[in-house]
């Protein structure tokens, strides 16, 4: 179980995309290469398939390196066939952690995102919704491990010196698996998304382009390693 500890514990075991998952995706006939399972909230299921259209709206006439790499183009059109290439499905899980918000678990079905009850009661932005979407995203990816993360320090704290806690659910974060050591795993990635939307958007409001500033910044905390670090204040901060 690989989740996202805006919080969350995993336990990892690759595993192949589900017959009845691949299938769904061949036919579905929602316009969404995706389905949802009965118990997802009907508002739900229509603020992510709203979320996801916004998402698909977005241009730019250029993107960072290290967006490139993972995305391509900072577009709707890049950012759809991210997302509609790996996920398939979407539930209700509690995840294994009352602080995680969502979670893929790879040896149930890796092409499958799990929603906890963090991700419908805390209310947060549209494009910082997104960040959660595009995080589980990435876990997907069995080829590369599902992207594990990496144990936060302990302790683990802000440039202030206080506790670093959860934007989403204000959990704090030290020991938990819930930092990355590479920018290319999911809280990197997510934050080479929003950083990249909020400095290079061409249609975006500026309050999308702060929202996606302020929840980019955020997530840059969650990568420990000195070298990633580095790599990713070349790529975005400059």
């Amino acid at each position: 179980m690989i989740c996202l500890f805006l919080g969350g514990n995993f336990i990892m075991k690759n595993g192949l995309i589900s017959l009845v998952a691949f299938l769904a995706l061949l036919t579905t006939s929602t316009g969404f290469a995706y389905t949802f399972d009965s118990d997802v909230p009907a508002n739900i299921q229509d603020q992510i398939k709203q979320d996801l259209s916004f998402i698909g709206t977005i241009q730019s006439t250029t993107q960072s390196n290290l967006h490139k790499t993972i995305f391509g183009a900072v577009s709707g059109d890049a950012y759809s066939k991210f997302f509609d290439s790996r996920v398939t499905g979407i539930g209700l899980n509690d995840c294994g952690n009352g602080n995680a918000v969502a979670c893929v678990i790879p040896f149930e079905d890796p092409s499958k995102m799990w929603l906890t009850n963090n991700y419908i009661k805390f209310s947060h932005p549209q494009v910082a919704r997104m960040m959660v979407v595009f995080h589980e995203s990435r876990h997907t990816e069995s080829d590369h491990g599902n992207w594990p993360h990496a144990n936060c320090p302990d302790p683990f704290l802000d440039a202030n010196g206080s506790p670093m806690k959860s934007i989403w659910t204000g959990a704090p974060l030290a020991s938990e698996p819930a930092c990355d050591e590479t920018p290319l795993g999911s809280y990197g990635s997510s934050t080479i998304m929003l950083k990249n939307i909020s400095k290079f958007c061409t249609n975006c409001t500026d309050k999308v382009k702060m929202d996606a500033g302020i929840y980019a910044d955020d997530q840059m905390g969650r990568i420990t390693d000195a070298g990633a670090i580095q790599q990713m204040r070349d790529d975005l901060y400059k």
